[in-house]
């Protein structure tokens, strides 16, 4: 049995698809999504063999998308797309596979016969955002876009990944690892990310360091990122 998630914003689209998709005995639907940040929760929880992803999306795209996840737990990705042919010639030797909307049942059998004779994810480094610009969070039943410009620091703990800006405190479900990849800010501990654009100073203690951002919170910062953390600001 393959896995799958339908991440598109237009309902039809994904009623359509599924309605395909559940004549094929060894595909199941785990899930289906209306928009980026909904996609990302529901793959970092049920981790799906395969996402058919609209490109064209609100505020996040499908391309957006693909570089919040770690590479090393990448889905086959199928896209979807209203784009011609011609189009979507760029993503086509590094996606899995790509289908035209309106989807055409034959062409959707071509892809999951494809599928199943290659069950080996595609790399899709070419293509995918080599840092992010902004990230997908969530407050409550709120879903909210965050520049990552304005954040200050990420930190994990038991209950998840948070995300502290100046004004705001909110919620993500990207990884540290990739928040550290892919965005400025450095690792001050082994819980905490700190944006080096608001540290304001940095206090020595005698177990590590502190800093300081620009709203007067205090970042923890262990001995063993200390020294990279003060070269940052020319100190050796």
């Amino acid at each position: 049995m393959i896995t799958c998630l339908i991440v598109d914003d237009e309902p039809y689209s994904r009623e359509e698809l599924a309605d395909m998709l559940s004549q094929t005995p060894d595909i199941e639907i785990v899930g289906e999504c209306g928009n980026a940040i909904e996609a990302l929760a529901a793959i970092n929880k049920k981790k799906p063999e395969l996402v058919f992803l609209d490109i064209q999306m609100p505020q996040i795209s499908g391309i957006e998308l693909i570089g919040m996840l770690d590479p090393e737990t990448m889905p086959r990705i199928v896209f979807a797309t209203a784009y011609d042919e011609y189009a979507i010639k760029a993503f086509e030797h590094h996606a899995f596979d790509y289908l035209l909307k309106p989807i055409e049942e034959a062409r959707l059998a071509k892809t999951l016969h494809k599928l199943r004779r290659d069950m080996e994810p595609r790399s899709m480094e070419e293509i995918v955002p080599q840092t992010l610009t902004h990230l997908p969070c969530y407050l409550g039943n709120k879903l909210k876009v965050v520049p990552v410009s304005s954040v200050e620091y990420i930190f994990t703990d038991l209950s998840g990944v948070h995300v502290a800006t100046s004004q705001d405190y909110v919620h993500t479900h990207l990884t540290l690892k990739v928040l550290e990849e892919k965005t400025p800010l450095v690792r001050s501990h082994k819980q905490y990310l700190v944006s080096p654009e608001a540290i304001s100073e940095i206090v020595l203690l005698e177990s590590g360091a502190e800093a300081i951002t620009h709203s007067g919170t205090k970042v923890p910062v262990s001995r063993r990122y200390l020294k990279s953390l003060k070269q940052l600001f020319g100190y050796q």
